[in-house]
């Protein structure tokens, strides 16, 4: 089961039809999303759930659907076990953005982190989850696939928001801090936290 988010209503890919309660099925073969996402814009609906045959195609099948836009970002944990969080567009975000020329998406995630935050000598730990969120620009919807990683730093210099993005502030949060955070966040970063 993948989760695609249209602001923070889930898009559910799956394979169970379950009776509709809030949620609307539609076949994942046959569905029109620019139907779906107006849907979940503009009604109480909760949630879609788009049904297909074969778990392991699910996300692929819908991937097609939409142009992709592939980036990278982090969850950067120092030594005191704070999180590196950005402050964007009115909401507590973690650092990320889109892939360039020919960087894997590990140089993607790294050099995103520091461009965004400042914080240097980051290394990944590990690899977690990949979130997809479908945004629109210049009146098209595409699909951001976002592949993130756990990376620590034990960087204890200033942090800069990268204001051209439109980041007012950059802040390494403790557990506390981070659960009041999320209250104000994305569907996608409640998964990564």
């Amino acid at each position: 089961m993948h989760h695609v988010f249209v602001n923070d209503k889930p898009i559910i890919l799956t394979t169970q039809v379950s009776p509709e309660r809030n949620f609307k099925n539609y076949l994942l073969s046959t569905v029109n999303i620019g139907k779906v996402i107006k849907e979940l814009n503009s009604t109480s609906l909760k949630e879609v759930r788009l049904i297909g045959k074969k778990e392991s195609n699910l996300i692929n099948k819908f991937l097609k659907k939409l142009p992709n836009v592939v980036a990278g970002g982090g969850k950067v944990v120092n030594d005191h076990g704070d999180i590196l969080f950005i402050y964007r567009n009115d909401k507590w975000d973690l650092p990320k953005g889109k892939a360039e020329g020919k960087e894997t998406i590990e140089q993607t995630a790294l050099r995103e982190v520091e461009e965004e935050t400042g914080v240097t000598g980051l290394t990944i730990t590990k690899p977690i989850e990949t979130t997809y969120h479908i945004f629109k620009r210049n009146g098209k919807h595409k699909i951001k696939i976002t592949y993130w990683f756990e990376m620590k730093s034990s960087y204890k210099g200033d942090l800069s928001p990268q204001e051209n993005e439109g980041i007012t502030k950059v802040a390494w949060l403790n557990q506390d801090q981070c659960m009041k955070a999320l209250e104000n966040s994305y569907a996608n970063i409640k998964i990564l936290i």
